[in-house]
């Protein structure tokens, strides 16, 4: 599936780069530090995409080049310190998952090139100049926070009666005001209502939920945050308790329990962002790197929580689904 109104794809000329052997100065095996929020077990399939990026580029983990992971085990407070590590290692390319790691790389750094693998607006929160040339030492894989519209038309879609949808969104993600916005921009032609909530911390998960007992909504959105996904299980958990038909934009909510995702193939977005690193690798600055969108999204539908919210996904969208949890 394409999201409708995906803006034409900025070329970036990623060609295969000299091997790795040939570029590099005798004796000097090339560091990059990987900066994510959450648990390592959230990175598994991304990373391992990342490191398949670098091997067509002829970079190979432990052989001829080292990686450093640094992860926030789920809290932006531990941010700032794991990037400002990562500088004093003195890393080469520091690869950032989403917009809250760039911004803590960025803090750490202005020398140390930055690529980030999933950037939301990069240019309205001021990481780069602009998408065609970013400037700075900051570039990487972008992502549409129009994704909201689509994610909303998908449950109208499949739930026709649905007026009411609320929304789950962290205020601490610096792209947390254009999310919501874009949100409320799509809401009024699709006839839908939406009241957000904002969550911080474990127990405003708790608290939000309890509100929604109240107001019983008759779906609802999670907008992308690294914290929330995080906290995934216990946001399954909650809805298959409040009986609410979910969608949000990661495949990981899916297996967890999730009803519905639509959203970029995210272990592509870090494929791709291995590109940017070999060609910085290689002597490209970032400032001359085109960031990219997206060129692959994913919808999948979890059958299995449809049937225990006792809930019949139409032949119309499940048809459309590139993957189907039974």
């Amino acid at each position: 599936m394409r999201l409708i109104g995906l803006a034409v794809v900025l070329a970036i000329g990623l060609t295969l780069a000299p091997r790795a052997t040939e570029a590099q100065p005798p004796g000097k095996i090339p560091r990059i530090g990987i900066l994510a929020v959450g648990i390592p077990t959230t990175y598994v399939s991304r990373h391992e995409a990342f490191r398949r990026g670098l091997r067509e580029f002829g970079y190979v983990e432990g052989q001829n080049i080292t990686i450093e992971y640094r992860y926030g085990e789920g809290t932006y407070e531990r941010l700032p310190a794991l990037a400002a590590e990562l500088v004093r290692l003195k890393v080469d390319v520091i690869v950032a998952a989403s917009a809250p790691e760039t911004d803590a790389a960025r803090r750490a750094t202005a020398s140390i090139p930055i690529v980030f693998a999933l950037g939301s607006e990069p240019v309205a929160t001021g990481q780069v100049a602009s998408l065609g040339r970013p400037g700075g030492n900051i570039t990487g894989m972008g992502l549409e926070t129009e994704l909201s519209a689509k994610q909303l038309q998908l449950l109208k879609e499949a739930f026709p009666h649905i007026s009411r949808v609320a929304v789950l969104r962290n205020p601490t993600n610096l792209t947390a005001p254009l999310r919501w916005q874009r949100t409320q921009e799509a809401a009024p032609a699709l006839g839908l209502a939406l009241r957000l909530h904002d969550v911080r911390t474990a127990d405003d998960i708790a608290g939000a939920f309890a509100a929604m007992t109240r107001e019983r909504p008759d779906a609802l959105l999670v907008l992308p945050d690294p914290f929330l996904l995080h906290h995934r299980a216990s946001l399954a958990a909650l809805t298959a308790r409040e009986r609410l038909p979910a969608i949000t934009g990661v495949r990981d909510y899916g297996e967890a329990g999730l009803l519905m995702i639509y959203g970029a193939d995210i272990a592509d977005n870090y494929r791709r962002a291995a590109g940017y690193v070999a060609k910085i690798l290689q002597g490209a600055k970032p400032a001359d790197l085109p960031v990219q969108q997206p060129v692959k999204f994913e919808l999948v539908i979890n059958l299995k929580t449809a049937k225990a919210l006792g809930l019949t996904i139409p032949p119309s969208v499940l048809g459309r689904a590139d993957h189907v949890i039974e």
